[in-house]
């Protein structure tokens, strides 16, 4: 006859492997979710357009952004990380990002969002690249799963342009 502690082992064995089996099916149902989020934003204004001390251009601007992630949540999202960035080509890089917005979503009850802010960190390019730039707005997001690998995309909205003389 087997000992009590053989068979706690082989208890504790088999729970082990039907909750990771779970966990797997869990993460793999994921994939069959095919997410159909939008976004738009409107820069309202640019509250200010300067040129630092130090010769960094740095910007402030209004903006309006609204989003539907509802289709983002299924039954294993945890939360979405969703952050808001202009992007820009300069002559030394090819591609700039500066996080303008960041938020956290809790639950698909939050998904659905319109905000009216400034940006919420600031938007300097170190150098005078900024005049007359064209740019983009990028909505990112990162979907945070109960169990599973993390997933991320994005979308992007062009036609932006900074102005071409300092404010």
């Amino acid at each position: 006859m087997h000992s009590f502690g053989y068979r706690a082992n082989a208890l504790l064995t088999f729970a082990v492997t039907i909750l990771a089996l779970m966990c797997a099916m869990a993460s793999l149902s994921d994939n069959l979710n095919s997410p159909s989020p939008t976004s738009q934003v409107q820069v309202l204004n640019i509250n200010w357009f300067q040129k630092k001390l130090d010769g960094d251009d740095e910007v402030s601007m209004t903006l309006n952004v609204s989003a539907n992630l509802e289709s983002l949540f299924t039954w294993n999202t945890k939360q979405v990380f969703v952050f808001l960035a202009a992007e820009y080509e300069t002559p030394k890089n090819s591609l700039n990002q500066v996080s303008l917005w960041d938020g956290i979503i809790p639950a698909k009850e939050h998904a659905k969002f319109w905000i009216h802010t400034t940006n919420k960190y600031r938007f300097i390019d170190q150098g005078s690249n900024l005049r007359g730039r064209e740019f983009n707005l990028t909505l990112h997001w990162h979907i945070m799963p109960k169990t599973g690998k993390m997933f991320a995309d994005k979308i992007v909205m062009s036609g932006y342009r900074l102005p071409d003389a300092y404010r």
